[in-house]
């Protein structure tokens, strides 16, 4: 596989899907619509799931189509944050900073190719990983609080939403961590990952990545895909599990002044 524009239609469009998921699991006042071909999703002013996704990836992010954006934004009291794929094109960048726009953070978004055939690793024979079942609602949720802390109740609503497959790592009859997968498009996007402070540094990270791999591509994906900090501890486990990086995306932010009315 390469890193050009057909992979990161899968993968940007894999993420928007699963983000309006995440939204529709929300409910309430949390909604999502496709505008010019972006994924604009409000699931509160303040929650990290109020952006867009895909913005210029299928079709040309025309002045128009920015301002619609902007609108759905605006009439909620939301700001505008855009995650942009580079290969959206110049154009693009050019039109966000003439329009107030500024680089808010950056992320590396990985792929694996899941038809290869790779070694797989050693794994902590204590650890037992299953997909989470309806009985198990409770003590999932209860694990990604304890695992995510701040982002704890965030991590609660993504175990509802559609098409999210989550897992549980126990030890000893406990569960210590908790991890999920989104499948659409026969991507694999791996998300929800944590393990409870106290258990931390026993490999269930590393268990739940196997595990999932594995049941992305019994599932018939062929691809997998992750995003993380660039740099960061997330992005080099990745990489030694033989992830490769396709790019590096930034999110865009609307100053207040800039806001169109």
């Amino acid at each position: 596989m390469f890193a050009d524009l057909e992979l990161a239609r899968r993968l940007e469009s894999t993420e928007g899907f699963a983000g309006a998921a995440f939204v529709e699991a929300r409910g309430g006042d949390a909604v999502w619509e496709r505008i010019g071909g972006a994924y604009a999703m409000f699931d509160g002013a303040g929650s990290p799931l109020t952006q867009t996704f895909c913005l210029g990836m299928f079709e040309p992010a025309t002045g128009s189509v920015l301002t619609q954006v902007e609108e759905f934004f605006r009439m909620r009291g939301a700001g505008v944050d855009h995650e942009v794929c580079p290969l959206a094109g110049v154009p693009l960048l050019h039109a966000l900073i003439g329009r107030g726009y500024v680089p808010l953070e950056v992320s590396s978004v990985m792929f694996l190719d899941l038809t290869e055939r790779r070694k797989e690793p050693a794994l902590n024979p204590e650890l037992i990983v299953r997909v989470a079942g309806e009985l198990d609602r409770s003590a999932y949720s209860r694990a990604a609080v304890a695992g995510w802390g701040a982002g704890g109740e965030l991590a609660a609503v993504i175990a509802d939403a559609a098409g999210y497959v989550g897992f549980l790592v126990e030890k000893g009859g406990c569960v210590i961590a908790t991890a999920g997968l989104v499948l659409h498009d026969r991507v694999a996007l791996l998300a929800g990952a944590s393990t409870v402070p106290e258990a931390r540094g026993q490999g269930a990270q590393r268990a739940g990545l196997a595990t999932r791999l594995r049941y992305a591509a019994e599932a018939g994906c062929d691809l997998a895909m992750i995003v993380t900090e660039p740099g960061g501890a997330s992005q080099r486990n990745a990489e030694r599990n033989g992830f490769r990086i396709a790019y590096t995306r930034t999110k865009w932010r609307l100053e207040s002044q800039g806001l169109r009315k």
